[in-house]
């Protein structure tokens, strides 16, 4: 079994796409002035005639990291999710999806866990911007481990694609020594036979947790680490579907365009189960403290388990 790590997946992002860059000469970096709340100060800091900080202008830097992409490079191109996945979504769209660019779009601080800076930067519609847009690849890692096999991973893949970090730190939950991370197949954490919970990203810890809880009850809950939202691993939630009847979906995202409504298209067309969403329902964040929030918002091991209860009628 591995070292337990808590740690936030910025973080986990800013060491491992540095450690890649030293066996690839080709990684560059590129940040609009958030160096050290991304992480990528990391990067900056080892490889600084590889790193560009293009100021506050997101959307020039999706054009620059196009750019790179077209002279062989392989560009990480960060800031917070409301400005590379919001502010910059039409150069990403243009200049790097309809291309099908070799360009990495990473969106830290999604979701309401960023907190005190609230609803202007709490961005709770990334996932479904980028699923949005043919061809891209859209990845939400559930922790440190899981952050470090993405970033390996999208080095070695030959396209555009998304990758979500989050703000707090959580602890890991792929430690374990048989955990393998492959593009578009999602890990079953848990086995279970009375429902299953589909998490990804800060979710799946709490989904964890959750699941240990309800098994001192007699309840068994299947969780599944849905780490890249698209493409989605179909079979494995038709399995899952077919086996426990239900399926809850968790994200520290908007239901609508994210996990839960993939899960929701996937199943109509192969085996059609009742699917509850869980996330944010329509509606923007608020400023607060970011661990706070999540409870408010039913996002975290108690209101998880709440549901499921809820689902099976107990």
């Amino acid at each position: 079994m591995a070292e337990m790590i808590k740690k936030a997946t910025r973080e986990s992002f800013g060491l491992a796409v540095t450690a890649a860059a030293k066996e690839n000469p080709n990684i560059v970096v590129l940040d609009a002035d958030l160096a050290q709340a991304t992480k990528t100060a990391i990067f900056k800091k080892a490889f600084p005639e590889r790193f560009v900080d293009v100021g506050i202008a997101e959307c020039n830097m999706i054009g620059i990291a196009a750019g790179l992409a077209t002279c062989g490079k392989i560009p990480f191109a960060a800031s917070f999710a409301m400005f590379s996945a919001g502010r910059a979504f039409e150069q990403v769209r243009n200049s790097i999806g309809y291309p099908h660019l070799n360009v990495k779009v990473v969106g830290s601080h999604a979701g309401v866990s960023v907190g005190e800076d609230g609803a202007t930067h709490q961005c709770l519609e990334d996932i479904a911007l980028m699923r949005s847009i043919p061809g891209m690849v859209v990845i939400n890692p559930a922790d440190h481990y899981e952050m470090t096999a993405a970033v390996r991973a999208l080095v070695d893949y030959q396209g555009p694609a998304y990758l979500r970090l989050c703000r707090l730190p959580v602890e890991s939950v792929n430690n374990n020594d048989d955990y393998r991370f492959e593009l578009g197949k999602g890990i079953t954490l848990r086995d279970g036979s009375d429902i299953t919970v589909a998490a990804t990203g800060l979710m799946v810890s709490e989904a964890v947790k959750a699941a240990d809880a309800l098994k001192a009850e007699g309840i068994s809950v299947r969780v599944l680490d849905i780490h890249t939202i698209k493409p989605l691993d179909k079979e494995l939630i038709a399995k899952a579907a077919r086996e426990t009847g239900k399926i809850i979906t968790v994200e520290e995202h908007n239901i609508i365009g994210g996990l839960g409504e993939a899960v929701c298209s996937a199943l109509c067309e192969s085996y059609p189960a009742p699917v509850i969403r869980m996330g944010t329902h329509d509606c923007f964040g608020h400023s607060g403290p970011g661990a706070e929030l999540l409870k408010e918002f039913g996002l975290c091991a108690e209101g998880i388990a709440k549901t499921v209860k809820q689902a099976l009628g107990k």
